[in-house]
């Protein structure tokens, strides 16, 4: 797929003012000369380093002949975002058009993700406390700021995850057995292992904190299982509820729009799928103890997690990036050391299971980007704009780009006491 299908396009002119009263981070930068020329050097350095080629609107380049290829529109506003803003103003230089990937934009991304702790100079590292931001109070996962982040992202539009997710509307990593498999059946293959895993059968009594749109809970009341699925999302709760009924399965699942810390009772099963990221590492311990208190004797937490390497994740945590500002505020993804540790010092819980699948996550990625750069047309129509789908189309390919190169994984883990 070229270029051209693949992304929207934005005009190589400035964005228009009614763009920059919604996207006002990309209104055109001021100039500052000493930090542009360091995003300059910079940049060549991560040319060589990573072995892609950057092109400039006059068809001079630098960086590997036969790499990817990233063609910078207005060279002058990309190097300013990124100079005065890091990691943020490369994405949000994105969705303003500065730039473009020449052929595919997660091939781009891939070589810069494997090389992540090292694009920046050991001698230069210190510099970073002066332009990366701490991340603001108000996104903090307490109950209210949990809802308000769970809603930042996840109160979108149900239509709109509909376009690019499969029939099934799982928005978590699905688990391929080979490239020919559908999506749906992959997604399905992921479900019944975490369920068969924590052993949920006809009668067992199930928690499952982070609903999504239903599929889980669907397929555990089709063991026979009572199911109480919770989430802070009032669009998923909707629709949830809805797939629930159509399912005639209604008498089967209660879905309640409750944060996990007012939950109560006991049960055989206690499932999270990808919500733990969503949880905020000041949350770890009562995230964690509140699965141990809600599980009944003998039965099993089944988590499934993205991950990252523990260093990466001491680097990173103090940091807002990008990711925090435009798609997941409040958001950490957990190391496996990390897990373990929180685990150890605040509850009885081990991990007594684990396979780790982060291959499958890439591939997952792939055929959601895939999907919604077919659907332009649709996704304006739902009144999102360009600069919003150049976004998702950045968080998608980031995200693909992550997981092929080992910088980030996904594991189901089996907890017990």
């Amino acid at each position: 797929m070229s270029l051209a299908e693949r992304t929207v396009p934005i005009d190589t002119c400035r964005l228009s003012g009614r763009d920059h009263d919604t996207w006002p981070a990309l209104r055109p930068p001021v100039r500052s000369s000493m930090r542009a020329a360091l995003a300059r050097a910079l940049l060549r350095r991560v040319a060589h380093q990573t072995g892609i080629r950057v092109e400039m609107p006059s068809g001079a380049w630098y960086g590997h002949p036969g790499g990817p290829r990233m063609h910078l529109h207005r060279p002058d506003d990309f190097f300013t975002r990124v100079g005065r803003s890091g990691k943020i103003g490369f994405g949000e230089s994105y969705m303003a058009g500065d730039w473009d990937a020449a052929d595919d934009l997660a091939d781009l991304l891939e070589p810069m993700a494997r090389n992540l702790q090292t694009l920046i100079p050991p001698s230069l590292q210190w510099l970073r406390r002066f332009y990366e931001p701490k991340p603001p109070a108000e996104e903090d996962n307490d109950q209210p700021g949990a809802r308000r982040n769970i809603a930042h992202h996840y109160d979108l539009s149900n239509e709109l995850f509909a376009l690019f997710l499969d029939s099934t509307m799982t928005y978590s990593s699905a688990l391929f057995a080979g490239p020919e498999e559908t999506l749906e059946q992959a997604q399905a293959r992921k479900i019944e292992r975490l369920l068969d895993a924590t052993m949920v059968a006809a009668g067992s009594r199930v928690l499952e904190i982070g609903t999504g749109w239903g599929e889980l809970a669907i397929r555990a009341a089709r063991r026979g299982a009572k199911v109480t699925s919770l989430t802070l999302s009032r669009e998923q709760a909707e629709m949830a509820r809805q797939r629930v009924a159509n399912g005639g399965l209604s008498g089967s699942v209660d879905v309640l729009e409750q944060d996990y810390r007012l939950s109560s009772g006991r049960f055989d099963a206690v499932v999270s799928v990808e919500m733990i990221e969503a949880v905020g590492e000041r949350w770890w311990p009562v995230y964690f103890q509140t699965l141990e208190q809600r599980l009944a004797p003998g039965g099993r937490v089944g988590l499934q997690s993205i991950l990252m390497g523990h260093d990466d994740m001491i680097a990173t945590r103090p940091s807002w990036t990008w990711i925090h500002k435009y798609i997941f505020p409040g958001g950490i993804i957990p190391s496996l050391e990390a897990i373990h540790q929180t685990l150890g010092l605040h509850t009885g819980l081990r991990v007594v299971d684990r396979l780790q699948f982060g291959s499958s996550y890439a591939e997952t990625l792939r055929r959601w980007r895939t999907s919604f750069d077919r659907q332009t047309t649709a996704v304006e129509a739902l009144g999102f704009d360009p600069v919003f789908q150049r976004m998702w189309d950045f968080y998608l390919a980031y995200s693909e780009a992550g997981f092929r190169s080992g910088h980030l994984d996904v594991a189901q883990l089996v907890l017990s006491r």
